[in-house]
Protein backbone atom coordinates (compact mmCIF):
# COMPACT_ATOMS: atom_id res chain seq x y z
CA UNK A 1 0.00 0.00 0.00
CA UNK A 2 1.48 3.15 -0.71
CA UNK A 3 0.95 6.48 1.31
CA UNK A 4 -2.42 7.51 -1.00
CA UNK A 5 -5.43 8.69 0.44
CA UNK A 6 -7.82 5.95 1.21
CA UNK A 7 -10.93 4.62 2.89
CA UNK A 8 -11.81 0.92 4.33
CA UNK A 9 -14.33 -0.63 6.32
CA UNK A 10 -13.43 -2.92 9.33
CA UNK A 11 -14.70 -6.11 9.50
CA UNK A 12 -13.94 -9.82 10.29
CA UNK A 13 -15.22 -12.38 8.02
CA UNK A 14 -17.00 -14.04 10.85
CA UNK A 15 -19.33 -11.16 10.91
CA UNK A 16 -20.39 -11.15 7.68
CA UNK A 17 -23.82 -13.33 6.83
CA UNK A 18 -23.99 -16.53 5.91
CA UNK A 19 -25.89 -19.90 6.59
CA UNK A 20 -23.67 -21.85 8.10
CA UNK A 21 -23.89 -20.06 11.49
CA UNK A 22 -20.62 -17.55 11.43
CA UNK A 23 -19.02 -15.67 8.54
CA UNK A 24 -16.94 -17.16 6.04
CA UNK A 25 -15.04 -17.00 2.80
CA UNK A 26 -18.14 -18.04 0.87
CA UNK A 27 -20.18 -15.48 -1.18
CA UNK A 28 -21.12 -13.28 1.15
CA UNK A 29 -17.17 -12.43 1.64
CA UNK A 30 -17.00 -11.64 -1.96
CA UNK A 31 -20.08 -9.65 -2.17
CA UNK A 32 -19.19 -7.65 0.66
CA UNK A 33 -15.85 -7.07 -1.66
CA UNK A 34 -17.84 -5.73 -4.36
CA UNK A 35 -20.37 -3.56 -1.62
CA UNK A 36 -16.88 -2.27 -0.77
CA UNK A 37 -15.61 -1.18 -4.27
CA UNK A 38 -19.05 0.53 -4.95
CA UNK A 39 -18.61 2.52 -1.70
CA UNK A 40 -15.29 3.62 -2.67
CA UNK A 41 -13.75 1.79 -0.12
CA UNK A 42 -10.67 0.33 -0.97
CA UNK A 43 -9.39 -1.02 2.50
CA UNK A 44 -10.85 -4.15 4.20
CA UNK A 45 -9.37 -4.41 7.59
CA UNK A 46 -9.97 -7.88 9.22
CA UNK A 47 -9.01 -9.02 12.92
CA UNK A 48 -6.24 -12.06 13.00
CA UNK A 49 -7.35 -14.46 10.28
CA UNK A 50 -6.05 -17.47 13.41
CA UNK A 51 -8.03 -19.98 14.73
CA UNK A 52 -9.67 -18.81 18.05
CA UNK A 53 -8.79 -19.38 21.42
CA UNK A 54 -10.13 -19.13 25.30
CA UNK A 55 -13.25 -16.49 25.05
CA UNK A 56 -13.64 -17.41 21.50
CA UNK A 57 -10.73 -14.71 20.85
CA UNK A 58 -8.97 -14.33 17.22
CA UNK A 59 -6.02 -12.73 19.64
CA UNK A 60 -5.37 -16.16 21.74
CA UNK A 61 -4.69 -18.83 18.38
CA UNK A 62 -3.44 -22.04 18.75
CA UNK A 63 -0.73 -20.89 16.09
CA UNK A 64 0.41 -17.58 15.12
CA UNK A 65 0.63 -19.40 11.27
CA UNK A 66 -2.54 -21.31 10.79
CA UNK A 67 -5.60 -19.96 9.35
CA UNK A 68 -8.88 -20.16 11.15
CA UNK A 69 -10.79 -23.62 9.82
CA UNK A 70 -13.79 -22.02 10.89
CA UNK A 71 -13.49 -19.75 8.20
CA UNK A 72 -13.55 -22.49 5.45
CA UNK A 73 -16.56 -21.92 2.97
CA UNK A 74 -18.49 -25.28 3.17
CA UNK A 75 -20.73 -25.19 0.39
CA UNK A 76 -16.89 -24.82 -1.70
CA UNK A 77 -16.63 -28.51 -0.37
CA UNK A 78 -20.00 -29.60 -2.09
CA UNK A 79 -18.70 -28.24 -5.36
CA UNK A 80 -15.38 -30.54 -5.07
CA UNK A 81 -17.57 -33.24 -4.23
CA UNK A 82 -16.68 -34.00 -0.92
CA UNK A 83 -19.89 -33.27 0.90
CA UNK A 84 -23.32 -33.43 -0.15
CA UNK A 85 -25.88 -30.35 0.23
CA UNK A 86 -27.81 -31.87 2.61
CA UNK A 87 -24.96 -33.09 4.55
CA UNK A 88 -24.65 -28.80 5.16
CA UNK A 89 -27.53 -27.82 6.48
CA UNK A 90 -27.90 -27.77 10.31
CA UNK A 91 -30.28 -29.22 11.81
CA UNK A 92 -31.05 -26.45 14.28
CA UNK A 93 -31.16 -22.53 11.93
CA UNK A 94 -28.23 -20.32 13.35
CA UNK A 95 -28.37 -16.93 14.42
CA UNK A 96 -28.10 -14.74 12.09
CA UNK A 97 -26.89 -11.63 14.67
CA UNK A 98 -24.41 -13.78 16.59
CA UNK A 99 -22.25 -16.40 16.14
CA UNK A 100 -22.94 -19.07 18.93
CA UNK A 101 -19.27 -20.56 18.68
CA UNK A 102 -20.85 -23.56 21.09
CA UNK A 103 -22.57 -24.61 18.07
CA UNK A 104 -21.12 -23.93 15.06
CA UNK A 105 -17.90 -24.94 15.91
CA UNK A 106 -18.65 -28.86 16.18
CA UNK A 107 -20.89 -28.68 12.89
CA UNK A 108 -18.32 -26.71 11.03
CA UNK A 109 -15.88 -29.33 11.91
CA UNK A 110 -17.88 -32.51 11.50
CA UNK A 111 -18.27 -31.07 7.69
CA UNK A 112 -14.83 -30.91 7.62
CA UNK A 113 -14.05 -34.09 8.65
CA UNK A 114 -16.52 -35.67 6.65
CA UNK A 115 -15.05 -34.06 3.74
CA UNK A 116 -11.50 -34.88 4.90
CA UNK A 117 -12.20 -38.47 4.52
CA UNK A 118 -13.47 -38.10 1.47
CA UNK A 119 -10.71 -36.60 0.31
CA UNK A 120 -8.23 -38.44 1.70
CA UNK A 121 -10.12 -41.17 -0.05
CA UNK A 122 -8.93 -40.31 -3.78
CA UNK A 123 -5.16 -39.46 -3.46
CA UNK A 124 -4.45 -39.84 -7.26
CA UNK A 125 -6.61 -36.93 -7.86
CA UNK A 126 -4.98 -32.87 -8.39
CA UNK A 127 -6.24 -31.87 -5.90
CA UNK A 128 -4.47 -34.46 -3.70
CA UNK A 129 -1.18 -33.27 -5.38
CA UNK A 130 -1.62 -29.48 -4.74
CA UNK A 131 -2.29 -30.71 -1.44
CA UNK A 132 0.93 -32.51 -0.86
CA UNK A 133 2.42 -29.24 -2.57
CA UNK A 134 1.23 -27.26 0.07
CA UNK A 135 2.29 -29.44 2.77
CA UNK A 136 5.60 -29.44 1.47
CA UNK A 137 5.93 -25.24 1.36
CA UNK A 138 4.57 -24.67 4.22
CA UNK A 139 6.31 -27.56 6.84
CA UNK A 140 8.12 -25.25 8.47
CA UNK A 141 5.21 -24.61 10.62
CA UNK A 142 2.37 -26.91 9.23
CA UNK A 143 4.22 -30.17 10.82
CA UNK A 144 3.92 -28.62 14.20
CA UNK A 145 0.85 -27.34 14.31
CA UNK A 146 -1.18 -30.67 12.91
CA UNK A 147 1.19 -32.26 15.45
CA UNK A 148 0.19 -30.29 18.23
CA UNK A 149 -3.56 -30.01 16.91
CA UNK A 150 -3.68 -33.41 17.23
CA UNK A 151 -2.21 -33.99 20.39
CA UNK A 152 -4.66 -31.47 22.35
CA UNK A 153 -7.36 -33.40 20.45
CA UNK A 154 -7.35 -36.52 21.73
CA UNK A 155 -9.40 -38.02 24.26
CA UNK A 156 -9.71 -36.31 27.78
CA UNK A 157 -7.24 -33.65 26.80
CA UNK A 158 -9.39 -30.53 25.41
CA UNK A 159 -9.66 -28.76 28.41
CA UNK A 160 -5.63 -29.85 29.21
CA UNK A 161 -3.19 -26.98 28.24
CA UNK A 162 -0.07 -28.29 26.94
CA UNK A 163 2.17 -28.75 30.02
CA UNK A 164 -0.59 -30.94 31.49
CA UNK A 165 0.08 -33.79 28.53
CA UNK A 166 2.31 -36.41 29.34
CA UNK A 167 5.89 -35.12 29.93
CA UNK A 168 7.35 -37.12 26.62
CA UNK A 169 4.98 -34.97 24.86
CA UNK A 170 5.19 -31.69 26.97
CA UNK A 171 9.21 -31.85 26.95
CA UNK A 172 8.64 -32.75 23.24
CA UNK A 173 10.58 -36.37 23.10
CA UNK A 174 12.24 -37.13 20.44
CA UNK A 175 10.98 -41.06 20.06
CA UNK A 176 7.51 -39.87 21.42
CA UNK A 177 6.71 -37.35 19.10
CA UNK A 178 8.37 -39.70 16.43
CA UNK A 179 5.89 -42.27 17.49
CA UNK A 180 2.76 -40.04 17.89
CA UNK A 181 3.28 -38.85 13.93
CA UNK A 182 2.92 -42.38 12.79
CA UNK A 183 0.10 -43.15 15.19
CA UNK A 184 -1.75 -39.73 14.53
CA UNK A 185 -1.45 -39.66 11.05
CA UNK A 186 -4.96 -39.67 10.11
CA UNK A 187 -5.41 -36.63 12.69
CA UNK A 188 -2.58 -34.88 11.79
CA UNK A 189 -3.51 -34.58 7.87
CA UNK A 190 -7.09 -33.51 9.00
CA UNK A 191 -5.57 -30.26 10.35
CA UNK A 192 -3.39 -30.16 6.95
CA UNK A 193 -6.29 -30.62 5.31
CA UNK A 194 -8.17 -27.23 6.72
CA UNK A 195 -5.19 -25.68 6.37
CA UNK A 196 -4.98 -26.44 2.63
CA UNK A 197 -8.66 -25.24 2.47
CA UNK A 198 -8.16 -22.18 3.98
CA UNK A 199 -5.00 -21.62 1.71
CA UNK A 200 -6.99 -21.65 -0.99
CA UNK A 201 -9.72 -19.85 -0.31
CA UNK A 202 -8.36 -17.17 1.30
CA UNK A 203 -5.95 -16.80 -1.70
CA UNK A 204 -8.65 -16.36 -3.92
CA UNK A 205 -10.54 -13.94 -1.73
CA UNK A 206 -7.77 -11.99 -1.72
CA UNK A 207 -7.14 -12.12 -5.39
CA UNK A 208 -11.30 -11.11 -6.34
CA UNK A 209 -10.94 -8.18 -3.56
CA UNK A 210 -7.14 -7.07 -5.43
CA UNK A 211 -8.81 -7.20 -8.43
CA UNK A 212 -11.58 -4.53 -7.66
CA UNK A 213 -8.86 -1.95 -6.15
CA UNK A 214 -9.26 -3.71 -2.57
CA UNK A 215 -6.62 -3.96 -0.26
CA UNK A 216 -6.55 -6.32 2.93
CA UNK A 217 -5.51 -4.95 5.91
CA UNK A 218 -4.44 -7.60 8.73
CA UNK A 219 -3.52 -8.43 12.00
CA UNK A 220 -0.78 -9.67 14.31
CA UNK A 221 -1.16 -10.01 17.88
CA UNK A 222 2.20 -8.94 19.42
CA UNK A 223 2.24 -11.89 22.05
CA UNK A 224 0.68 -15.80 21.24
CA UNK A 225 -1.40 -17.66 23.03
CA UNK A 226 0.46 -20.07 26.10
CA UNK A 227 -1.38 -22.65 25.06
CA UNK A 228 -0.35 -22.77 21.06
CA UNK A 229 2.08 -24.58 18.56
CA UNK A 230 4.23 -21.83 18.31
CA UNK A 231 5.39 -22.07 22.29
CA UNK A 232 4.99 -25.49 22.78
CA UNK A 233 7.30 -26.20 19.59
CA UNK A 234 9.99 -22.97 20.26
CA UNK A 235 10.13 -23.17 24.34
CA UNK A 236 12.84 -21.53 24.10
CA UNK A 237 11.84 -18.45 22.55
CA UNK A 238 9.45 -17.61 25.67
CA UNK A 239 9.73 -16.61 29.36
CA UNK A 240 9.25 -20.26 30.71
CA UNK A 241 9.56 -22.07 33.62
CA UNK A 242 11.30 -25.79 33.81
CA UNK A 243 7.89 -26.93 33.48
CA UNK A 244 7.07 -24.77 30.17
CA UNK A 245 4.60 -23.01 32.46
CA UNK A 246 5.04 -19.06 32.20
CA UNK A 247 7.05 -17.09 34.76
CA UNK A 248 5.00 -13.82 33.81
CA UNK A 249 2.44 -12.89 31.44
CA UNK A 250 1.39 -10.43 29.71
CA UNK A 251 -1.06 -7.44 29.62
CA UNK A 252 -1.71 -3.97 30.32
CA UNK A 253 -1.88 -1.15 33.48
CA UNK A 254 -5.10 0.09 34.21
CA UNK A 255 -6.17 2.57 31.65
CA UNK A 256 -9.22 3.64 29.66
CA UNK A 257 -10.74 0.47 28.95
CA UNK A 258 -9.93 -1.01 32.59
CA UNK A 259 -9.53 0.19 36.04
CA UNK A 260 -7.64 -3.18 36.87
CA UNK A 261 -5.99 -3.53 33.58
CA UNK A 262 -6.10 -5.72 31.23
CA UNK A 263 -4.35 -9.45 32.47
CA UNK A 264 -4.14 -11.12 29.18
CA UNK A 265 -2.20 -14.26 30.25
CA UNK A 266 0.26 -14.41 26.92
CA UNK A 267 3.78 -15.54 27.75
CA UNK A 268 6.74 -13.11 27.25
CA UNK A 269 9.47 -13.25 25.13
CA UNK A 270 13.03 -14.00 25.68
CA UNK A 271 14.22 -11.91 23.31
CA UNK A 272 17.83 -12.35 24.03
CA UNK A 273 17.22 -15.61 22.07
CA UNK A 274 15.38 -14.27 19.06
CA UNK A 275 17.89 -11.89 18.52
CA UNK A 276 20.53 -15.42 18.75
CA UNK A 277 19.18 -15.83 15.28
CA UNK A 278 18.41 -12.43 13.84
CA UNK A 279 14.60 -12.64 14.36
CA UNK A 280 13.76 -14.96 12.27
CA UNK A 281 11.15 -16.43 14.19
CA UNK A 282 9.45 -12.72 14.18
CA UNK A 283 10.60 -12.47 10.53
CA UNK A 284 8.65 -15.42 9.47
CA UNK A 285 5.77 -14.63 10.80
CA UNK A 286 5.85 -10.78 9.14
CA UNK A 287 6.22 -13.08 6.10
CA UNK A 288 3.79 -15.41 6.70
CA UNK A 289 1.15 -12.61 7.59
CA UNK A 290 2.03 -10.65 4.26
CA UNK A 291 1.45 -13.69 2.56
CA UNK A 292 -2.31 -13.39 3.21
CA UNK A 293 -2.94 -9.48 3.63
CA UNK A 294 -1.12 -6.38 2.58
CA UNK A 295 -1.09 -4.67 5.29
CA UNK A 296 -0.51 -5.92 8.75
CA UNK A 297 -1.65 -3.89 11.93
CA UNK A 298 0.91 -4.87 14.42
CA UNK A 299 -1.24 -4.80 17.72
CA UNK A 300 0.57 -3.70 21.11
CA UNK A 301 3.43 -1.99 19.32
CA UNK A 302 4.32 -0.46 22.16
CA UNK A 303 5.25 -3.36 23.47
CA UNK A 304 8.29 -3.97 21.38
CA UNK A 305 9.52 -0.45 23.82
CA UNK A 306 8.18 -1.57 26.88
CA UNK A 307 5.99 -4.04 28.08
CA UNK A 308 3.62 -4.87 31.03
CA UNK A 309 4.74 -7.74 33.10
CA UNK A 310 2.46 -9.54 35.34
CA UNK A 311 3.77 -12.07 37.74
CA UNK A 312 2.13 -15.30 36.72
CA UNK A 313 -0.24 -15.93 39.74
CA UNK A 314 -1.59 -12.35 39.66
CA UNK A 315 -5.34 -12.28 38.95
CA UNK A 316 -5.10 -9.02 37.50
CA UNK A 317 -2.61 -6.49 36.12
CA UNK A 318 -2.43 -4.08 38.41
CA UNK A 319 1.27 -5.70 40.08
CA UNK A 320 2.69 -5.51 36.96
CA UNK A 321 5.93 -3.28 35.87
CA UNK A 322 7.61 -2.04 32.53
CA UNK A 323 9.89 -4.64 31.02
CA UNK A 324 11.73 -3.32 28.36
CA UNK A 325 11.91 -4.75 24.85
CA UNK A 326 13.98 -5.53 21.70
CA UNK A 327 13.21 -1.98 19.98
CA UNK A 328 14.89 -0.80 16.96
CA UNK A 329 16.63 -4.02 17.26
CA UNK A 330 14.22 -6.19 15.71
CA UNK A 331 13.03 -3.99 13.45
CA UNK A 332 16.28 -3.43 11.55
CA UNK A 333 17.17 -7.55 11.66
CA UNK A 334 13.45 -8.21 9.97
CA UNK A 335 14.00 -5.28 7.60
CA UNK A 336 17.67 -6.70 6.48
CA UNK A 337 16.34 -10.33 6.26
CA UNK A 338 13.34 -9.36 4.01
CA UNK A 339 14.97 -6.69 1.71
CA UNK A 340 12.76 -3.70 2.95
CA UNK A 341 14.07 -0.10 3.05
CA UNK A 342 12.43 2.81 4.38
CA UNK A 343 10.83 5.40 2.20
CA UNK A 344 11.56 8.54 4.64
CA UNK A 345 9.19 10.63 2.76
CA UNK A 346 5.96 8.51 2.25
CA UNK A 347 6.60 6.06 5.20
CA UNK A 348 6.42 2.24 5.29
CA UNK A 349 2.73 1.43 4.87
CA UNK A 350 3.09 -2.50 4.56
CA UNK A 351 2.55 -2.53 9.08
CA UNK A 352 0.70 -0.02 10.50
CA UNK A 353 1.55 0.30 14.54
CA UNK A 354 -0.93 0.24 16.98
CA UNK A 355 -0.07 2.76 19.25
CA UNK A 356 -2.91 3.69 21.32
CA UNK A 357 -2.55 3.18 25.29
CA UNK A 358 0.09 4.57 27.32
CA UNK A 359 2.53 5.91 24.36
CA UNK A 360 5.76 7.42 25.96
CA UNK A 361 8.36 9.76 23.54
CA UNK A 362 10.34 6.09 23.54
CA UNK A 363 7.63 4.66 21.89
CA UNK A 364 6.77 7.31 19.44
CA UNK A 365 10.43 7.39 18.75
CA UNK A 366 10.72 3.93 17.98
CA UNK A 367 7.37 4.04 15.69
CA UNK A 368 9.02 6.85 13.63
CA UNK A 369 12.47 5.20 13.49
CA UNK A 370 10.46 2.19 12.23
CA UNK A 371 8.84 3.97 9.44
CA UNK A 372 5.26 2.49 10.49
CA UNK A 373 2.28 4.93 10.33
CA UNK A 374 0.47 5.21 14.12
CA UNK A 375 -3.15 4.98 14.92
CA UNK A 376 -5.84 8.00 15.74
CA UNK A 377 -9.14 7.11 17.41
CA UNK A 378 -11.74 9.37 17.21
CA UNK A 379 -14.01 8.43 20.27
CA UNK A 380 -10.33 9.31 22.45
CA UNK A 381 -10.28 12.98 20.97
CA UNK A 382 -12.75 14.57 23.99
CA UNK A 383 -11.46 14.94 26.94
CA UNK A 384 -11.79 18.89 26.67
CA UNK A 385 -8.32 19.56 26.02
CA UNK A 386 -6.90 21.49 22.78
CA UNK A 387 -3.71 19.67 22.03
CA UNK A 388 -5.39 15.93 22.55
CA UNK A 389 -3.51 13.99 19.59
CA UNK A 390 -6.52 12.29 19.09
CA UNK A 391 -8.16 15.58 17.86
CA UNK A 392 -8.28 16.46 13.86
CA UNK A 393 -6.74 19.46 13.98
CA UNK A 394 -4.01 17.65 15.67
CA UNK A 395 -3.58 14.64 13.58
CA UNK A 396 -0.45 13.76 11.45
CA UNK A 397 -0.57 12.79 7.43
CA UNK A 398 1.49 9.00 8.28
CA UNK A 399 -1.43 8.11 10.44
CA UNK A 400 -4.35 5.82 10.08
CA UNK A 401 -7.91 7.75 11.99
CA UNK A 402 -10.57 5.42 12.89
CA UNK A 403 -13.63 6.57 14.24
CA UNK A 404 -13.23 3.44 16.81
CA UNK A 405 -11.78 0.01 16.69
CA UNK A 406 -12.96 -3.35 17.98
CA UNK A 407 -11.77 -2.58 21.26
CA UNK A 408 -14.54 0.04 21.37
CA UNK A 409 -17.86 0.75 21.97
CA UNK A 410 -19.86 1.27 18.35
CA UNK A 411 -20.11 5.25 17.86
CA UNK A 412 -24.08 5.60 18.72
CA UNK A 413 -23.11 3.65 22.03
CA UNK A 414 -19.98 5.62 22.87
CA UNK A 415 -22.26 8.60 22.54
CA UNK A 416 -25.06 7.14 24.57
CA UNK A 417 -22.80 6.92 27.59
CA UNK A 418 -20.72 9.85 27.18
CA UNK A 419 -21.47 12.41 29.92
CA UNK A 420 -22.69 15.68 28.76
CA UNK A 421 -19.62 18.02 29.27
CA UNK A 422 -18.14 15.71 26.78
CA UNK A 423 -21.19 15.59 24.42
CA UNK A 424 -20.75 19.53 24.42
CA UNK A 425 -17.53 19.50 23.39
CA UNK A 426 -18.40 17.14 20.91
CA UNK A 427 -21.22 19.46 19.04
CA UNK A 428 -19.07 22.67 19.68
CA UNK A 429 -16.17 20.90 17.76
CA UNK A 430 -17.96 19.80 15.11
CA UNK A 431 -20.83 22.39 14.65
CA UNK A 432 -23.42 19.71 14.95
CA UNK A 433 -26.81 18.82 17.15
CA UNK A 434 -25.54 15.26 17.12
CA UNK A 435 -28.47 13.63 15.50
CA UNK A 436 -26.37 11.76 13.18
CA UNK A 437 -23.26 10.96 15.32
CA UNK A 438 -22.33 8.10 13.25
CA UNK A 439 -22.06 10.38 10.10
CA UNK A 440 -20.63 13.24 11.81
CA UNK A 441 -17.68 11.20 13.11
CA UNK A 442 -17.21 8.99 9.15
CA UNK A 443 -17.12 12.58 7.97
CA UNK A 444 -14.93 13.86 9.71
CA UNK A 445 -12.25 10.88 10.24
CA UNK A 446 -12.79 11.13 6.67
CA UNK A 447 -11.57 14.83 6.13
CA UNK A 448 -8.56 14.23 8.47
CA UNK A 449 -5.10 14.50 7.12
CA UNK A 450 -4.25 11.30 7.80
CA UNK A 451 -3.55 9.16 4.71
CA UNK A 452 -5.86 6.30 5.37
CA UNK A 453 -9.38 6.54 7.20
CA UNK A 454 -10.84 3.09 8.94
CA UNK A 455 -14.67 2.70 10.23
CA UNK A 456 -15.93 -0.36 11.09
CA UNK A 457 -19.16 -1.37 9.96
CA UNK A 458 -21.42 -0.84 12.92
CA UNK A 459 -21.22 2.30 12.84
CA UNK A 460 -21.67 2.30 9.02
CA UNK A 461 -25.29 0.98 10.14
CA UNK A 462 -25.04 3.05 13.11
CA UNK A 463 -25.92 -0.01 15.40
CA UNK A 464 -25.97 0.84 19.21
CA UNK A 465 -23.67 -0.77 21.75
CA UNK A 466 -25.56 -4.56 21.32
CA UNK A 467 -23.38 -4.58 18.11
CA UNK A 468 -20.04 -4.06 20.10
CA UNK A 469 -17.35 -6.34 19.34
CA UNK A 470 -15.32 -6.67 22.08
CA UNK A 471 -15.12 -5.50 25.84
CA UNK A 472 -11.58 -5.82 27.36
CA UNK A 473 -11.12 -7.17 30.34
CA UNK A 474 -14.76 -9.14 30.07
CA UNK A 475 -14.00 -12.89 29.17
CA UNK A 476 -17.26 -13.89 27.79
CA UNK A 477 -19.65 -12.84 25.42
CA UNK A 478 -17.14 -10.93 22.85
CA UNK A 479 -16.28 -11.66 19.09
CA UNK A 480 -19.91 -12.96 18.05
CA UNK A 481 -21.78 -9.57 16.24
CA UNK A 482 -22.70 -10.26 12.44
CA UNK A 483 -24.88 -8.00 10.18
CA UNK A 484 -27.36 -9.35 7.28
CA UNK A 485 -27.84 -7.45 4.25
CA UNK A 486 -31.08 -6.73 5.27
CA UNK A 487 -29.72 -4.05 7.47
CA UNK A 488 -27.65 -2.58 4.52
CA UNK A 489 -29.23 0.17 2.05
CA UNK A 490 -28.00 1.54 -1.19
CA UNK A 491 -27.44 4.75 0.28
CA UNK A 492 -24.68 3.54 2.60
CA UNK A 493 -22.64 2.46 -0.27
CA UNK A 494 -23.24 5.72 -1.99
CA UNK A 495 -22.86 8.23 0.42
CA UNK A 496 -19.27 6.24 1.56
CA UNK A 497 -18.06 6.85 -1.81
CA UNK A 498 -19.61 10.25 -1.84
CA UNK A 499 -16.87 10.89 0.85
CA UNK A 500 -14.51 9.03 -0.69
CA UNK A 501 -14.33 11.76 -3.38
CA UNK A 502 -15.12 14.96 -1.57
CA UNK A 503 -11.79 13.71 0.59
CA UNK A 504 -9.44 12.55 -2.07
CA UNK A 505 -9.88 8.86 -0.74
CA UNK A 506 -11.59 7.43 -4.19
CA UNK A 507 -9.95 4.86 -5.88
CA UNK A 508 -7.33 6.28 -7.98
CA UNK A 509 -9.15 4.78 -10.99
CA UNK A 510 -12.49 6.51 -10.18
CA UNK A 511 -10.83 9.67 -9.38
CA UNK A 512 -9.36 9.53 -13.15
CA UNK A 513 -12.58 9.11 -14.63
CA UNK A 514 -14.63 11.66 -12.60
CA UNK A 515 -11.66 14.44 -14.11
Amino acid sequence: MTHLRRAGILLHPTSLPGPHGSGDLGPAAFHFVDWLAAGGQTLWQILPLGGIGPGNSPYMSPSAFAGNELLIDLSRLCEAGWLADTEIAASVPFNDERVDYDAVRPFRRSCLRLAARRFFADVKSGAYADFAAFCEEERGWLEDYALFMALAHQPGRDEKAWQEWPAEFSGRQHKALADAVRSLAGECGFWKFCQWLFDRQWAALRKYANARDVRIVGDIPIFVSGHSADVWARQNLFDLDSAGWPRVVAGVPPDYFSATGQRWGNPLYRWEEHARDGYSWWTERLRHALKFCDVVRIDHFRGFESCWEIPADSPTAVAGRWRKGPGGKLFAGMRKALGWNIDKTAGDFRVIAEDLGIITPEVASLRRTAGFPGMRVLQFAFDGKSENPYLPHNHEARTVVYTGTHDNDTTCGWWASLPEAQRDQVRRYFGIDGASIHWSMIRAASASVADASIVPMQDVLGLDGTARMNRPGIAEGNWEWRFTWNQVAAWHAERLAELARLYGRAPRRETSAAR
